[in-house]
């Protein structure tokens, strides 16, 4: 017996539960500046895409949705870390940058970590979300 499953309500679901932080997708738009003075290379300029509700995931909470929304809904080979963003959020390209800036976690643990994005958006025939495939940087 086949089940169906109600798109509408997984949708709902992964927006009111999964993606509750506020993420910001930024892309390099030219090369880091050299501080003279220390010899130090400082931060490259970017150019903030898109902020909006969003969550990163590391692969045991990218697991754990899929028993929050019933179903299978990523491969086993999935990323250490997945950004979900809502279907109307445009797609990282490779080489964007996330960042967490806010969360409703009661520990702040991923706010201000930033993320590279490894691969334009997963795409899918049925989509309830958009997933992005992340590696985690240090500034």
């Amino acid at each position: 017996m086949r089940t169906l499953v109600d798109l509408d309500a997984v949708h709902h679901t992964m927006e009111t539960t999964v993606m509750v932080d506020m993420v910001r997708i930024s892309r390099p738009t030219g090369t880091p500046i050299l501080d003279v003075d220390t010899g130090l290379v400082g931060p490259t300029p970017t150019t903030t895409i898109w902020e909006g509700a969003g969550a990163v995931l590391s692969a045991h909470g990218l697991a754990a949705v899929e028993h929050l929304v019933g179903g299978r809904w990523l491969e086993d080979d999935a990323s250490w870390y997945g950004l979900v963003t809502p279907l109307a959020a445009p797609l990282p390209q490779r080489g964007d940058l996330v960042t967490v800036v806010a969360t409703k976690a009661p520990t702040a643990g991923p706010v201000g970590r930033t993320w590279q994005a490894l691969d334009p958006g997963e795409a899918s025939t049925v989509e309830v979300a958009q997933i992005t495939r992340l590696d985690e940087v240090v500034l």
